[in-house]
């Protein structure tokens, strides 16, 4: 949600702009501050930030993104296994024109990704598919030594000034086979069948794939050893990376129907799977990804109604059932990184949070954003102190 002042509305961020009754009734109620939730010289990616949220020393656990899908959707690495997230984007002549191929349903992401299995796959080489745009592949012996951007960061950019680099010696071999695998998903998918249909109703094609963010099984002590309160945890989110990271801080994944990852995501059946999960669990992580598919698409009308959504469709029916609990609930508001709409990509701002529990003795903080998070109580919190300001209430 975190964004940068815009012109279009008088110099205020979006979180400023927008209607948000109930993220300001946390801030009132509550207590605020600032986190840092990207460590120097760590790239600002989701799977950093919402690991970082989580209290993980990235020095020690980051492996990139594509062992986190793999947690997500089952797939066991072993020690030599290289996992890659593994985009489906669409190009358009020499520029990339987006990371997700517009609106591209898992299903169909399911044909295209069979078929490069198909096509490309072998004893060393695996696809598997993941959700909509966002798949898996992982490459028997690779070495994770590589420089390569995410898709996201470069929309309608020149792709082969972005492709993929070894960084040493060493991976200069799985570097050529990555390149030939992209070069080679070109000359498939523009002729596959689907992406032909795609393009005569007017939808972006998904007409190569991008593989990045790659890295081993990562080492994550599970949440319910470092945090005794926690005997029992759960995340609910519709994305795969988020899902992967809860899978190995030993949290069960709750799977919401009309869930999407995007704008039209169910945030009401968001709200209702975390106040049912809240019954059972001592501890629930409830991602929300629709305002951050929308600072990439740069959409700054789409990205203020995702935060008004946010407000008044997932806050507004947890907060409705404070009193039915028989336990104290205690809430943390806050965006893993921002995505500012006029940036299109994430950025290593630190992002506001609220701390709210009854009880709690307020600060002077009214509104819940990025200007007034700076006068809140908590101050400016980094690594994993913020987890456990959390846990000690």
């Amino acid at each position: 949600m975190a964004d940068w002042p815009c012109e279009e509305l008088g110099g205020k961020t979006l979180l400023q702009y927008a209607d948000t009754p109930h993220f300001d009734w946390l801030a009132k109620h509550g207590r605020n501050g600032l986190l840092k939730t990207i460590p120097d010289g760590f790239h600002p990616g989701s799977e950093v930030a919402n690991s970082s949220i989580l209290g993980y020393d990235q020095h020690l656990v980051y492996e990139g993104r594509g062992p986190l899908e793999a947690a997500s959707i089952g797939v066991e690495l072993q020690e030599d296994d290289l996992a890659l997230r593994c985009n489906l984007v669409c190009l358009e002549g020499d520029l990339l024109k987006n990371h997700s191929c517009g609106r591209l349903e898992t299903e169909e992401g399911d044909v295209l990704i069979r078929f490069l299995q198909e096509n490309l796959g072998s004893d060393r080489v695996h696809f598997y598919t993941g959700v909509q745009y966002r798949h898996l592949l992982v490459i028997k012996g690779g070495n994770k030594h590589l420089r390569c951007t995410p898709p996201h960061d470069i929309p309608l950019k020149p792709w082969r000034d972005y492709m993929l680099e070894a960084e040493c010696p060493e991976a200069e071999e799985t570097a050529r086979l990555l390149t030939d695998l992209i070069l080679r998903s070109q000359e498939l998918l523009a002729k596959h069948p689907l992406n032909i249909e795609r393009q005569n109703q007017g939808l972006d094609p998904a007409n190569c794939i991008w593989p990045w963010g790659g890295g081993y099984r990562p080492k994550m002590t599970p949440l319910t050893e470092t945090f005794p309160q926690i005997k029992k945890g759960a995340v609910i989110t519709a994305v795969d990376l988020i899902r992967g990271i809860g899978r190995y801080a030993g949290l069960d994944v709750i799977n919401v129907p009309g869930a999407t990852g995007l704008w039209d995501t169910d945030f009401e059946g968001k709200a209702k799977a975390a106040i049912e999960a809240l019954r059972t669990n001592d501890f629930v992580y409830l991602h929300v990804e629709a305002s951050d598919e929308a600072g990439h698409d740069g959409d700054l009308e789409l990205k203020l109604g995702c935060i008004e959504n946010l407000d008044k469709k997932l806050l507004a029916p947890i907060l409705s059932q404070l009193s039915t609990f028989n336990f104290q609930l205690s809430i943390a508001l806050l965006p893993d990184h921002p995505t500012p709409i006029h940036h299109r990509t994430h950025t290593a701002e630190p992002i506001p949070f609220c701390i709210y529990y009854p009880g709690i003795e307020p600060d002077q903080v009214q509104t819940f954003d990025e200007v007034a998070a700076k006068e809140g109580s908590y101050g400016n919190l980094e690594g994993d102190a913020f987890i456990k300001v959390f846990m000690k209430i």
